[in-house]
């Protein structure tokens, strides 16, 4: 598999056009044939970048997921109290995913059916990685006395991932129920007033009662 920061601009732009045709057609539907059609490309040379249709798809959830591993990364080092450090992890998930929705919504799939044999290895290293900056957020909020000791660190991820993918996948239900019917409108909705509802969600969870 490719590596994400050995990419050429040809990988790159092949990596975009699979991404569409993906969300749009299913892993299933889109041909190596297609891709390379759309991408302008010759069929051999995506074979030759990524060698199979699956070994793309992995290269693809490396390639858009490797920001959100950065970013989430850096909050270990942030000067910021461990509640807005929380506040920040959430921003970031919502705002990367939000912007990804196509590669996620594949991989969801992908993972949930099992149809396929995808080396996920490194994207199971993402999450841990990400689970263990979370975990560290919270074990200083702990200690400043700020967060309860009794959390389960590890459901507060699915916890914020269920709330956005559930109201993403209910999209035109919420569309008519919350009055979103431009796109502009919906997305404002998610980064604004849905990201503050799941920070609000977990900071329920991990400050004391009053």
């Amino acid at each position: 598999m490719s590596n994400t920061t050995d990419l050429n601009d040809k990988q790159i732009q092949i990596l975009h056009v699979a991404e569409t045709l993906f969300a749009d057609k299913g892993f299933d539907g889109t041909s190596i044939r297609t891709i390379a059609k759309e991408a302008k490309i010759n069929i051999a040379m995506v074979s030759y970048y990524f060698g199979s249709k699956e070994r793309l798809l992995e290269s693809l959830i490396l390639y858009r997921t490797k920001d959100l591993k950065e970013s989430i990364g850096s909050l270990v080092t942030d000067d910021s109290p461990p509640l807005e450090k929380i506040n920040k992890l959430i921003t970031i998930y919502i705002h990367q995913i939000n912007a990804n929705k196509g590669i996620y919504r594949i991989l969801h799939f992908e993972i949930a059916t099992k149809k396929r044999d995808l080396n996920l290895k490194a994207f199971t290293e993402l999450r841990r990685g990400n689970l263990k900056t979370l975990a560290l957020i919270v074990e200083e909020g702990q200690k400043a006395g700020v967060f309860q000791k009794e959390i389960a660190v590890d459901l507060l991820t699915p916890t914020i991932l269920g709330t956005f993918f559930h109201f993403h996948m209910n999209k035109a239900y919420f569309v008519d129920l919350l009055k979103l019917h431009t796109d502009e409108l919906y997305e404002n909705y998610i980064l604004t007033n849905l990201t503050k509802h799941i920070q609000q969600t977990i900071k329920a969870l991990l400050i004391y009662e009053s």
